[in-house]
């Protein structure tokens, strides 16, 4: 039996707005972070397959874009959570290092190396996918979460997919990107073609 996974990011926060890292310290969703969810939820409704398990990460505002994409009852997970940043969490997104630089960084400033990152969501998503009740998941999560998931699986995908309420769909090999309104951007599997999700 196939499974499908549909991992999404949460809408955007206020935190998001103000240029402020989060990891996981909170913020609410915005109005736009709900019209992003809301424009999701739509989307997954057009799907060609029924969602019958939702999870979120333990951040309300992953709990808070999951309640408005379903009204399935959801699993709230702590290894689907945002890369803790260390005393960087709350600060404002200039003290962010460049990209290479952020394990090392992290760590010694009592964050979390990637490799943490990777082998939770991986570990958490694993057992997600192998209860056997489970055969098409919706997990709410978070922008670095999910793309050190998605480059660890998919190592030569050099696009990262940005915005609130992004959405990766895992069944196969390769990747497809349709951006849609208010910065909400899909990605299903496989790769055909980049198209607007009307």
């Amino acid at each position: 039996m196939k499974k499908k996974l549909v991992l999404m990011r949460h809408g955007e926060t206020v935190f998001n707005q103000r240029k402020r890292i989060q990891g996981w310290v909170d913020s609410p969703l915005t109005p736009l972070g709900i019209q992003q969810a809301k424009h999701a939820a739509a989307w997954i409704d057009r799907l060609d397959f029924d969602i019958d398990h939702a999870f979120c990460s333990t951040s309300e505002r992953a709990s808070d874009t999951l309640e408005l994409v379903t009204s399935l009852p959801y699993e709230r997970k702590k290894g689907l959570k945002e890369w803790n940043f260390g005393k960087l969490d709350g600060e404002p997104e200039y003290l962010n290092p460049p990209l290479e630089e952020y394990d090392a960084f992290f760590q010694a400033n009592g964050g979390e190396g990637r490799q943490n990152v990777i082998g939770r969501m991986n570990e958490t998503l694993t057992e997600i996918m192998n209860r056997p009740d489970v055969r098409n998941a919706l997990a709410v999560s978070h922008g670095g979460a999910i793309r050190n998931f998605q480059k660890h699986w998919f190592p030569d995908d050099k696009v990262l997919i940005p915005g609130s309420c992004t959405t990766v769909r895992f069944w196969s090999l390769s990747m497809i990107r349709m951006p849609s309104p208010s910065r909400c951007w899909m990605s299903a599997i496989p790769i055909i073609r980049e198209q607007p999700v009307p």
